[in-house]
């Protein structure tokens, strides 16, 4: 198994990172959140999980240890393949998942894409015994103030065009074209979806240029 990759990123992509390790470019997969904290040419060290396909090899990273505990504790629970388990920590930071599992919060389950109500309930009774509870206390405000949404989106979705290459002005005139999307998604009841957010507003700058 490799556990972490670490190395100069050599490009980043809406949810891919390259890092270069010993002269190889090593492609992880990571969510929107990750991929804003990198930056092109900077050192980076990602904690990895390797999933093992038939037919394919799949590399996925996160920002530490205990996000990629979740990641494999997640895919445990029957249904839960490891594009969902990302989605739900695209979503949702370890803790805040905790929480939601701890208190039977149904609804921050439902804000990640591909889980309905049924879904939901049933990923709550398999993961009951299996999370554990939020660490430590900061960590329980912090999982507290996420469990009824992510981060604010705008910040993550403006973060990660950035970390892609694009200018501050640039990132903000995408944020507004994509703000519709994310306001129904939040009226409907559920948080806004940044991984879909990233990919519209990467359109609408490859638009633009």
């Amino acid at each position: 198994m490799i556990a972490f990759v670490s190395g100069p990123v050599a490009a980043l992509a809406p949810t891919t990172a390259v890092i270069e390790v010993g002269g190889i470019g090593m492609a992880v997969q990571c969510t929107p959140n990750t991929i804003a904290g990198l930056r092109i040419g900077q050192e980076a060290r990602l904690a990895t999980s390797l999933v093992v396909r038939e037919d394919s090899l799949t590399l996925y990273g996160f920002a530490d240890d205990d996000e990629r505990q979740v990641f494999e504790l997640l895919q445990t629970a029957s249904g839960v393949g490891p594009r969902l388990a990302q989605a739900m920590l695209g979503v949702h930071s370890p803790d805040a998942l905790r929480l939601a599992v701890s208190t039977g919060d149904e609804k921050a389950l439902t804000a990640v894409p591909g889980i309905g109500k049924k879904g939901a309930q049933k990923l709550l009774l398999e993961l009951k015994d299996k999370l554990g509870q939020p660490l430590g206390t900061g960590g329980l405000v912090g999982a507290q103030r996420a469990a009824t949404g992510p981060a604010p989106w705008t910040e993550q979705l403006s973060a990660a065009l950035i970390g892609l290459g694009y200018a501050s002005r640039e990132a903000e005139e995408a944020v507004a074209m994509v703000t519709p999307q994310a306001e129904a998604a939040i009226a409907a009841g559920g948080a806004a979806p940044v991984p879909q957010l990233l990919r519209a507003a990467l359109q609408t700058l490859n638009r633009a240029r």
